[in-house]
């Protein structure tokens, strides 16, 4: 096993990166705004806090999406998970791909056209304020008990690899706050720019770590044969306990839809295009990248097997790869990568929370605050939020087992909120009255289930699956109320539900696009190559 041992020029470059990294995103957001006053641009002040003012090109949405998603565990917990599961886990990476083409064809476009802060006002813009009330409390819970709780506990445990005598509450404190330096200041804008710099840094340091991994395994046939077939396999038996096939459809699909289309935290980064067309294509540029964690992440963790064939814990696996192949120096940059990857996730969570409090609850509640209050009452609620998860991340540790029933009780939960976001744009007769009770019947039926089947064990049942179950029941629910209630509103249906003339409107519209700003064109280049990945380690 290698010695753990920070070195002082690594010491240097992680120093030297957190100071630019804060910097930068602060300097850039200003810059902008000068820019944009000075062309004559007229923005309010929530908009240009909470959205960036809506002024974000397609390589800063696409690598802000990317950063948004990576975490500490992007690099300990994909190669821990593939060192001891296989490549099977890239199935969460490559759905992704699939997902975000939904995505910019049937779903953003109506976002952007509601002209909405969250996407619990879009759900009062085609329903009611009741569903977006019960929905704005479920993100805001999952965004400060779950989400953000989670980077930091990760985060904190890469430290304690290096530094054991630091106890986890400083570690959790330190990564919160060097991520809300730029958050409380600057707002989404800051939080972009800053993603952008984090991915391309983390990204790098995910080449870096492949290139000394490869070199250091005899070779890819040795590799292969050492790993075995089924760890080589993205595809699964039905019976597999972890990841069965069916499970894609039924549960890794319907998990992404709701992270990727539906989840505050991720599609505000899209809220902030400067057009729907900035939208789309910063959508597929992280769908391309996401293919890329295969390669980046998850092979260097099997090719590990060969390399150190008796780890006792897995997500050593990432640390001594580093400290074992790297360079001093260039370790130091890693490690500044996976501080990246913290710090990203949680001033995402960060803003998106603050966004959820201040323009669901507080302007809801308060409709005549000012645009200042309401920037000042979002930073308090950035601070407010930070402090909650720093309290909540430690208890984590207490409770493992706990803890990693929270990541299959997403399988419960948001099943119903995917089947309320899809069918509400896609069936104009969906009714405000079905889409809140279903939201508020199947959720806590949902966590009632998870109580039975996860925690006591009472039901056997793969949680892929019971997404699947949640989801269908969802569906249901939706059409059996919505067919026997009152009429929908025509009038505030109309513009947020999908029509067959938008398809052909927009067909005519893109005749004479060059190709390579085509998104259709660019949506099919995608999943054929998606579709290659996956056939190639199938």
């Amino acid at each position: 096993m290698p010695d753990f041992t920070v070195t002082g020029i690594d010491l240097a470059v992680i120093i030297g990166y957190l100071l630019l990294s804060r910097i930068i995103p602060l300097v850039a957001q200003s810059r902008m705004k000068k820019k944009a006053k000075a062309s004559g641009k007229e923005t309010d002040e929530t908009e240009d806090y909470f959205l960036g003012g809506r002024n974000f090109i397609w390589p800063f949405v696409g690598l802000s999406l990317v950063a948004t998603n990576m975490s500490g565990a992007t690099f300990v917990g994909l190669a821990g998970g593939a060192y001891e599961q296989g490549i099977s886990i890239f199935a969460y990476e490559w759905m992704s791909a699939v997902i975000l083409v939904i995505f910019i064809f049937f779903i953003l476009p109506f976002y952007l056209r509601s002209e909405a802060f969250t996407l619990p006002e879009f759900l009062e813009k085609r329903f009611d304020r009741r569903t977006r009330m019960s929905f704005a409390g479920f993100n805001l819970f999952a965004n400060m008990f779950i989400d953000m709780a989670a980077a930091l506990f990760a985060g904190a445990m890469v430290v304690k690899v290096l530094y054991p005598d630091v106890p986890l509450i400083v570690s959790v404190a330190v990564l919160a706050i060097l991520a809300a330096v730029y958050t409380v200041i600057g707002g989404l804008g800051a939080v972009m720019i800053s993603d952008s710099i984090q991915a391309t840094v983390t990204l790098l340091g995910g080449v870096l770590v492949l290139i000394a991994t490869f070199n250091a395994i005899e070779s890819w046939d040795a590799m292969v044969q050492t790993a075995g077939e089924e760890k080589m396999s993205l595809i699964l038996p039905a019976d597999h306990g972890d990841l069965p096939w069916p499970g894609l459809v039924t549960g890794v699909l319907i998990i992404g839809l709701y992270y990727w289309t539906t989840n505050q935290l991720v599609v505000q980064r899209t809220l902030g295009a400067k057009s729907l067309d900035h939208g789309r294509w910063g959508s597929l540029l992280a769908g391309a990248i996401k293919l890329t964690f295969l390669f980046l992440f998850i092979l260097p963790g099997v090719m590990a097997l060969s390399l150190y064939p008796e780890l006792d814990n897995p997500d050593t696996v990432f640390p001594t790869l580093v400290f074992d192949l790297m360079p001093v120096g260039l370790r130091g940059l890693i490690l500044a990568a996976v501080i990246a990857a913290i710090t990203s996730t949680v001033d995402s969570i960060l803003n998106s929370a603050s966004t959820i409090v201040t323009m669901d609850f507080v302007k809801t509640l308060r409709p005549k605050t000012s645009q200042r209050g309401l920037v000042t009452i979002g930073r308090i609620s950035t601070v407010v939020a930070l402090v909650v998860a720093i309290v909540w991340a430690p208890f984590i540790a207490q409770f493992d087992t706990l803890y990693q029933y929270l990541q299959s009780v997403l399988s419960y939960l948001v099943p119903p909120v995917v089947a309320v976001f899809l069918l509400g744009i896609g069936w104009r007769r969906t009714t405000a009255t079905a889409a809140f009770l279903t939201l508020v019947v199947m959720q806590p039926l949902g966590l009632a289930m998870f109580l039975l089947v996860e925690v006591n064990g009472l039901v056997p049942l793969q949680f892929l699956y019971a997404a699947g179950i949640s989801f269908a029941l969802s569906l249901a629910m939706l059409v059996g109320i919505s067919l026997l209630g009152p009429a929908v509103d025509e009038e505030k249906a109309d513009e947020l539900t999908w029509k067959n003339e938008y398809w052909a409107e927009e067909t005519a519209e893109l005749k004479g696009t060059p190709v390579w700003a085509n998104y259709r064109v660019l949506s099919v280049v995608l999943l054929a190559a998606t579709a290659g990945v996956v056939a190639a380690f199938a």
